[in-house]
């Protein structure tokens, strides 16, 4: 049988980040394509060519070293076992120097623009994403912002990138009801959302916290603990005394996000930089007022219907957090523009302008 198209899921996680998200939910609306999935595990409703699971970052450095070396040496002889025209790959890897013709995904290129020391995402960003994307017949990505970097970093023109916004799952993110979001055990919470690396801010976001006029109020931190971050995140918790107003939550599952994201003030998303911020679209969803940085994409997520601030200054984020806290209609006003907001995204909309891109090259 001849499958014109392979989606190379590869690298998909059980627990599900941004990069997952995106890719299980697109798929859905791939199907006039009729592609065949590489993946793991058999996705229900979908033609699947299964691998091995030893080709994602649960498995660490060893995961991702495996998929590139299956991704140049046994995804060109799946390609050529089932007669496939082209190669959609959600992330920006695909064999280098075949006869695969290939249309990739970028999210960002954050490894560059805040480039960790011995991080093998450097050279990874630096000389493999590069050759990826010179070699693809197309590519698209996650906002304005992430093709301006694509020409940036990569010196590739602007004709050959396609911006298609990512969306949210309606059915899961939206206002949980008044009487199942406010709990009497616990008081008025900010929330942030997200990894705990330098560049996602969260140090500033605490900083700000600390600053407020009342300490009736508490910063829930919902991430998973990283051993190379998260420690100093509560030492400065501590050194600012205010460890009882402080929750490290971890990762908080999927099914518990709305319902966290309802009951929360806002949401404070000061990233110095994200390729989409997905963050900030759920909570919009969810008629959660929005505090957000005027960098990156995420003006292009947030339009109107967030407040935007310089992620450098910490009396700023205290100042938006503080004018949130003391008044109700602010808040009121700020959820009804976000959930107007979030009628704009949509995962058909993401996946109808995704199949018109693949079918100019099936």
């Amino acid at each position: 049988m001849i499958n014109e198209l392979l989606i190379n899921l590869s690298f998909a996680l059980k627990k599900s980040t941004g990069i997952t998200t995106y890719s299980l939910n697109l798929v859905n609306y791939l199907h006039p394509l009729q592609p065949k999935l590489i993946i793991t595990d058999p996705l229900a409703n979908h033609d699947c060519y299964l691998v091995p699971d030893d080709k994602n970052s649960e498995q660490g450095l060893k995961g991702h070293f495996n998929r590139l070396v299956w991704t140049q040496f046994q995804l060109p002889k799946i390609y050529k076992e089932l007669k496939s025209q082209l190669i959609f790959s959600p992330i920006p890897e695909s064999p280098l120097w075949s006869q695969c013709r290939s249309v990739v995904m970028v999210h960002d290129f954050i490894p560059l623009r805040f480039p960790k020391k011995f991080s093998p995402l450097t050279p990874y960003s630096r000389y493999y994403v590069p050759q990826v994307l010179k070699q693809a017949e197309h590519i698209v990505c996650n906002s304005e912002s992430t093709a301006r970097d694509i020409t940036k970093f990569c010196d590739i023109s602007d004709s050959k990138i396609t911006p298609i916004l990512l969306a949210f799952d309606v059915n899961h993110f939206r206002p949980v009801l008044e009487a199942q979001r406010r709990s009497p055990k616990h008081p008025p919470y900010f929330l942030y959302i997200g990894r705990h690396d330098p560049y996602k801010n969260v140090s500033r976001v605490i900083s700000a916290f600390a600053n407020l006029k009342s300490s009736e109020y508490q910063l829930w931190l919902s991430g998973p603990s990283d051993k190379r971050y998260t420690p100093a995140l509560k030492k400065q918790v501590r050194e600012l005394g205010i460890e009882d107003q402080v929750k490290f939550l971890d990762y908080v599952p999927y099914d518990d996000l709305p319902k966290i994201i309802s009951g929360a003030i806002a949401l404070v998303f000061p990233s110095l930089w994200e390729g989409f911020g997905l963050p900030v679209l759920e909570a919009m969803a969810c008629g959660t007022p929005v505090i957000t940085s005027n960098l990156s994409s995420l003006p292009e997520v947030a339009g109107d219907a967030a407040i935007l601030i310089d992620p450098y200054r910490v009396a700023e984020i205290t100042d938006v957090m503080q004018a949130i806290a003391n008044d109700s209609g602010l808040r009121s006003h700020l959820s009804q523009l976000g959930l107007q907001r979030a009628t704009q995204f949509s995962w058909e909309k993401t996946g109808k302008a995704t199949v018109e891109v693949l079918k100019r090259f099936l």
